[in-house]
């Protein structure tokens, strides 16, 4: 494996703090942008006459955008730029939401989202990088991941609060104009104020590695969205077919290569792979159970989208002041990220028979337990992707990491929304929050023993 070494980190204190304005507003846009379909959803795809297979397209084709890029987007960033790459994502988001915005069918939709999905890998890989290039260590860098992941935390809260309340005052194409102004506005901002931060020596382009890996994951999460209609179609097993012989390719290619994308023997490291594994989980348990709460709560309980939004928001509200409040709590990322899933699990576990007749007393508390977990599990992970890979690929890192997690959100709400075809409603519902907080309760036990393993040795 070579190392690079990073050219100098702004060192005045006015150059870190537009950086970290800057990425903690990537952040925020990027998960407002991400979650704004969750609560119009039905009224989208009836809008645009969506067929059976349509709004599960049109949820998860950011999903796929983000994850078959944000680790290509992270290599480029660090080689060619973070500054650059982060502005060029700024400006294609802008571009993809007036796209959905003047979306005349489900098709056009699904194209401007997957634009979006690429458009935020660039964003949040170089946003992250750079952060990690302007803060090399210490209480500084503690400090700002931690306000860097709850923006996370208040991007999910404003994204469905935002698309329910102009959705109700006008319609749920209003939010993406919203978006695409505020894309523009930052795009222009960042160009012009940002330092541009990149690796000394730019390495090799790894055409070969980028493509099978985007392919692969694309093929995986195709097979995923279409399985959501029944696992036992030819769609479906070809799209599963493709992934492995792609990813297999992928994994021959980065291993014969003397400086590979995305470098395999960083695994070994136990700091990276709890970051992997630790984001990877949450996309799972935690944002594939809350990307389909709203969803659950509309169709079983009469939520309007709003109210659901707002309800969803005391879980996101209490994600975005934990992150926020997580530097205080003063232990190792790994083990505030351990804490952070078993929390997540509690409050799943208080949500049972939300789909039924919880009593909105114990599922309001569920929410709060959970939001407190998925805050400190942000600001670990933030920390975790740029402290486990050298200084010099820290958009890799962050791309590793946020892939992790988007592929995993894509798995839990695909599972989530099978369990409830094949169960029902309340029953499904339940099975699902049980095996997700299992999942949450078993990856915070393996977390904390490498972890405490890392530090004995």
């Amino acid at each position: 494996m070579t190392l690079t070494r990073s050219a100098p980190a702004p060192t005045t204190p006015h150059a870190a703090g537009t950086v970290a304005v800057a990425a903690c507003a990537a952040a925020l846009l990027a998960l407002v942008n991400y979650t704004v379909p969750m609560v119009t959803l039905s009224q989208a795809a009836a809008d645009l006459g969506s067929g059976p297979t349509g709004p599960a397209w049109m949820l998860n084709s950011i999903s796929l955008g983000l994850s078959s890029l944000l680790l290509v987007a992270g290599g480029l960033a660090d080689d060619h730029g973070r500054r650059r790459a982060y502005v060029a994502g700024t400006w294609a988001l802008a571009a993809g939401a007036l796209l959905a915005a003047l979306s005349v069918n489900t098709a056009m939709f699904v194209v401007a989202r997957l634009v979006q999905g690429g458009a935020s890998a660039a964003m949040l890989a170089g946003s992250l990088g750079m952060l990690g290039h302007a803060y090399p260590g210490g209480p500084d860098r503690v400090r700002v991941t931690g306000r860097y992941g709850a923006m996370l935390g208040l991007g999910i809260a404003l994204g469905p609060l935002l698309s329910g309340s102009i959705a109700a005052a006008w319609s749920w194409r209003g939010v993406h104009v919203l978006i695409a102004v505020a894309g523009a506005v930052l795009a222009v901002a960042a160009g012009r104020v940002l330092p541009e931060s990149r690796s000394e020596r730019r390495r090799p382009h790894d055409l070969p590695g980028a493509i099978t890996l985007a392919l692969g994951t694309a093929a995986l999460l195709a097979g995923v969205t279409e399985g959501r209609l029944g696992w036992n179609r030819p769609v479906v097993y070809a799209s599963f077919a493709a992934a492995v012989v792609l990813l297999a390719a992928f994994t021959l290619i980065e291993n014969r290569r003397r400086e590979p994308l995305v470098e395999l023997g960083l695994l070994r490291r136990p700091l990276f792979l709890v970051a992997t594994s630790g984001a990877f989980v949450t996309g799972i348990a935690v944002i594939g159970m809350m990307s389909y709460l709203p969803t659950v709560l509309q169709v079983t309980r009469s939520l309007t989208p709003l109210t659901s939004a707002v309800l969803f928001s005391l879980w996101s509200g209490m994600s975005f002041l934990a992150s926020l409040l997580a530097r205080h709590l003063r232990v190792h990322s790994g083990v505030r990220l351990a804490l952070g899933l078993l929390l997540s699990a509690a409050g799943a576990v208080l949500t049972l028979g939300v789909a039924d007749a919880a009593p909105w007393t114990r599922v309001v508390a569920g929410l709060v337990v959970g939001g407190v977990g998925s805050g400190l599990i942000n600001a670990s992970l933030t920390h975790l992707a740029i402290e486990s890979v050298p200084l010099a690929r820290a958009s890799m890192g962050s791309g590793a990491n946020n892939t992790a997690r988007y592929v995993g959100s894509s798995l839990g709400v695909a599972a989530m929304a099978t369990t409830i075809g094949a169960l029902g409603w309340q029953h499904g519902t339940d099975v699902t929050t049980v095996a997700y907080a299992a999942i949450a309760a078993l990856a915070a036990a393996l977390t904390l023993t490498l972890t405490l393993g890392r530090s004995r040795t």
